[in-house]
């Protein structure tokens, strides 16, 4: 699996899994639990959306697709 996407929020991360996988990407989020020790953990790059790597370059033109639809979600760190 690789990163195809940094999100700011659990919520942001669950919009973008979910348009990946209206567009037929398999995706899972990894960090999503972590949100509860920021202060101990480091504020951003710790929620991610993985998908598998053959699927990297899709997803991330889905991601891109999505932000040009709304560009109040453009506040995140794509990888």
């Amino acid at each position: 699996m690789k990163t195809a996407y940094d999100a700011s929020s659990n919520i942001e991360a669950h919009l973008v899994k979910h348009q990946l996988q209206q567009a037929g990407i398999s995706a899972e989020i990894q960090g999503e639990y972590l949100q509860g020790g920021v202060g101990e953990l480091a504020a951003i790059g710790n929620v991610r959306v993985m998908v598998p790597e053959k699927d990297l370059a899709a997803a991330r033109q889905v991601i891109t697709d999505w932000e040009a639809a709304d560009p109040d979600s453009n506040n995140h760190t794509e990888i």
